[in-house]
């Protein structure tokens, strides 16, 4: 059972394309371990990755914390998190559940930080924000952070990406029912609702940039990976494909065979209890 303040429609909104997801998404940058492991002043206990995925924002902290946890509701991002860990030598220490933001199976102030990295915005802030309160331990960190879309390199084809991501948004909201839809919260929004949860005492955005290698069939991929193209996909809509294909044909115009250093741009909003 789903609990309360939950919508399956954004639990949902991720099945079927984990893969795609898992592939061409970035993984967290390592200044997020290094910045909240200042603030907190020592090597956490225990760090909780709340919508954690397919585990890219969760194993950063592979080596950096006692014990890490990732919470997902969505079974298919979270098998391939799984598979991901057993891969792995000598990760005992970390572990993904089955789970949602606002019900943790955690201790009360058991928590040393908790993360959201691109997932706060499909969350019910409040109670997530008062699941916080109750498993942070005194001056744990709170932090939700998010990449900006799409990363910087070409503004034509930037522009195709945001026309695109438009058009999908556009489709799902004609063929389908509104309750039926997932609900994405305004991201400029999460550090007020920091603020006004009143369970932190310190409050603040930091944004910084991460540079990364990527290729044609990359940075394409990162468009697919959108949950807005795929729910398109899923509803069986082919409107979108001739601009899909010319969006392909103008990235490897663009990079013709080759490489080039994209720019992620993020927004950590952090709490300090």
């Amino acid at each position: 059972m789903i609990p309360e303040g939950n919508l399956r429609s954004n639990v949902e909104r991720f099945s079927g394309f984990a893969d795609v997801y898992d592939r061409y998404r970035p993984e967290a940058p390592k200044l997020v371990v290094e910045l909240l492991s200042n603030y907190l002043e020592r090597k956490p206990d225990l760090v909780m990755d709340l919508g954690c995925g397919t585990g890219l924002s969760t194993l950063v902290w592979r080596d950096r914390a006692e014990r890490v946890i990732g919470v997902e509701p969505n079974d298919d991002m979270r098998s391939i998190a799984e598979a991901k860990l057993r891969a792995l030598p000598g990760s005992g220490h970390t572990s993904f559940v089955p789970g949602y933001s606002n019900q943790l199976n955690a201790a009360d102030e058991s928590v040393d930080i908790i993360t959201c990295s691109q997932s706060f915005h499909w969350m019910e802030p409040v109670s997530t924000l008062e699941e916080a309160r109750r498993v942070l331990k005194p001056g744990g960190i709170f932090a939700a952070y998010d990449c900006d879309w799409p990363p910087v390199l070409d503004w034509r084809l930037e522009q195709e990406y945001n026309l695109l991501s438009e058009k999908a948004d556009a489709l799902i909201a004609r063929e389908t029912e509104q309750e039926e839809q997932a609900v994405k919260r305004n991201k400029n929004e999460h550090l007020q609702n920091l603020r006004n949860s009143g369970v932190f005492r310190y409050t603040r955005e930091i944004v910084f940039h991460n540079k990364e290698i990527c290729d044609a069939e990359r940075y394409v991929g990162l468009l697919l990976s959108q949950g807005g193209l795929q729910t398109v996909f899923k509803l069986g809509l082919g409107e979108l494909e001739p601009d899909i294909e010319r969006f392909r044909t103008h990235a490897r115009e663009l990079f013709r065979g080759g490489t080039k250093e994209i720019l992620f741009s993020y927004r950590l909003r952090l709490g300090i209890k």
